[in-house]
């Protein structure tokens, strides 16, 4: 009988366990910018911190991690990706950093409008009329210790 419920316990505790890493994988998949499933509207994550630039990657070096999808520009990159994903995710799930922080709003950005600091991606709102990267600027540690408390919430 003791044996019986210390299997009982252990299968409870990894049935719990799965079902929490699923609930927060879930929350975490409604929350982040994608299109179809994509994030970055395609744009290869590395690329922003090895070049410095918004490069497009390609379908054939997709790679979900946690349940988001990413596309690369090289294999290389993929790989650099897989061994740390968390490095090169963008803040606030991909939406504009700017407007999670001065609106606590999740709005769309523009992939070619960013900035890292601090080994992170910031993504912004960039159109012909705004552009909320030079707001950003003016305000950073505020907003950016705003956006920190919204995103938190959205995650729960």
């Amino acid at each position: 009988m003791k044996k019986f419920t210390t299997i009982l316990t252990t299968l409870v505790a990894v049935f719990l366990f799965n079902s929490t890493a699923f609930a927060q994988q879930a929350s975490r998949v409604a929350q982040f910018n994608t299109e179809d499933g994509i994030a970055l509207q395609g744009y290869d994550p590395v690329a922003y911190f090895t070049q410095n630039k918004a490069i497009k990657g390609k379908k054939e070096l997709a790679v979900a991690a946690e349940g988001i999808t990413y596309y690369f520009a090289t294999a290389d990159d993929k790989e650099i990706f897989k061994k740390d994903f968390k490095k090169y995710e963008p803040q606030y799930g991909g939406w504009c950093a700017y407007a999670m922080g001065a609106e606590g709003e999740k709005v769309v950005i523009d992939p070619e409008t960013f900035k890292i600091t601090g080994g992170k991606l910031y993504l912004f709102y960039h159109n012909w009329a705004s552009n909320t990267l030079p707001k950003w600027n003016k305000d950073e540690a505020n907003l950016k210790s705003k956006a920190d408390v919204t995103w938190a919430k959205f995650l729960k």
